[in-house]
């Protein structure tokens, strides 16, 4: 099975090389004002692709921290452990 998806990686890798090399194109990303931007189709492709991972992981931000506080709250109320009893005193000995 370790092998099957070693190979599917392998395949997906190499479809993914063969589709930049194919599309290494000059392309043009028109900005506001007139601004434009020339640069290799794959490049902008490559620029969307991680801008979208980015703005997906910051987005999840806020889930995780209130996922993670209620973790911390629950683990908290099932596991109360009592204060440490305070130590006993020696006995007292006097001379005798």
């Amino acid at each position: 099975m370790r092998t099957l998806v070693w190979l599917l990686r392998g395949f997906l890798f190499f479809a993914l090389f063969a589709f930049a090399l194919n599309n290494n194109h000059e392309a043009s990303l028109r900005w506001f004002f007139g601004h434009e931007w020339r640069m290799p189709q794959i490049i902008i492709v490559l620029i969307a692709f991680g801008c979208g991972c980015a703005f997906g992981v910051l987005a999840m931000v806020p889930a995780w921290w209130h996922h993670r506080r209620a973790a911390r709250r629950s683990e908290a109320l099932a596991d109360p452990t009592p204060p440490p009893a305070p130590a006993a005193a020696p006995p007292h000995q006097d001379g005798v």
